[in-house]
């Protein structure tokens, strides 16, 4: 007898019921929810960067000499770096440049780089994973190799190398593309464990059964039972790939000045803590919760996927 529509999305339906129950967990974890709150809140401030500028009357490429004094080295004139009526966060030392504008315009390139490389990776290795899972033999073979490779490579090294030798135009995109480089294997790995667990399941059988294709088990069947997994890795991606931005960035082989980057700003005010902390501070602590909020809200959902799926 041929096996129903309802047993070839039995997987599907479980899926779509587990996401309302996701969501009801979450909102009474108070870790997740600030975390959630903090990254809503830095995605808006990216995105309305340039209103939030013009409500502060400063771009983050403006110097404003009044705000410091020459006598002293270029000191920001004022408590805590500035901050004041004029400058909210104070200003950059020896530029004068707003420190609020460059962490607005900073959090639109960090957020940028960080999501962007986080979507190429995650298609590069659900895709490859897939493949590789399903289909196993040669084509299991030589994507399982190159991930071998690429995990066991020194892969800061090479960012480094390759950046440095290469034009500063268009940095954020080679960002991307040289962190997705790197970061698809760790998905990709995952993916192919599970589809090679999934493609023995019943509804996947049915399916065979019922003559469809390879391509559509793959896309139609097993990928959408891998939806909970491949959005956990990918919360949990975004915090590395913003530190692996803001680490190169401060190495001097990321975001090219004057282009504000919250690393960039961090290994400007290294020569300058001491005498101006909050240059340093306010950045860093930016950073800081950003990355954070990623992790917790990453390993929340990780822990109540978890629990739903009996692991």
């Amino acid at each position: 007898m041929m096996p129903s529509q309802t047993d070839l999305t039995a997987g599907t339906v479980a899926q779509s019921d587990g996401a309302g129950g996701t969501w009801q967990t979450l909102r009474r974890d108070v870790g997740a929810m600030l975390g959630l709150g903090y990254i809503a809140l830095v995605t808006l401030v990216a995105v309305f960067a340039p209103v939030l500028t013009s409500i502060s009357g400063w771009t983050p490429y403006e110097f404003d000499q009044t705000a410091i004094d020459p006598n002293l080295g270029g000191m920001p004139i004022g408590a805590w770096g500035g901050m004041g009526a004029e400058h909210w966060l104070g200003v950059e030392p020896g530029s004068g440049r707003d420190i609020f504008a460059r962490i607005v315009y900073g959090a639109r390139v960090s957020m940028s780089i960080a999501l962007s490389a986080t979507a190429l990776t995650t298609v590069l290795g659900v895709s490859l994973g897939l493949v590789a899972g399903y289909f196993g033999g040669r084509v299991d073979l030589v994507v399982s190799r190159v991930m071998d490779f690429l995990m066991a490579f020194p892969a800061l090294i090479f960012m480094i190398a390759v950046l440095s030798a290469l034009p500063a135009g268009n940095r954020s995109t080679l960002l991307v593309v040289v962190i997705s480089a790197f970061g698809w294997p760790y998905l990709a790995r995952i993916v192919r464990g599970q589809t090679m667990s999934l493609a023995q399941r019943e509804f996947v059988e049915a399916a065979r059964a019922a003559g469809a294709s390879g391509t559509r088990i793959v896309f139609r069947e097993i990928l959408p039972n891998l939806r909970s997994t491949i959005i956990v890795m990918a919360t949990l991606a975004v915090p590395g790939y913003i530190g692996t931005e803001a680490g190169l960035s401060f190495l001097g082989v990321g975001v090219v000045p004057p282009a504000p980057s919250w690393g960039q700003m961090i290994a400007a005010s290294v020569k300058w803590y001491a005498v101006d902390p909050a240059y340093f501070v306010v950045p860093g602590v930016c950073l800081f919760l950003l990355v954070l909020s990623f992790t917790v809200l990453g390993d929340r959902l990780r822990a109540v996927v978890d629990a739903q799926e009996g692991r």
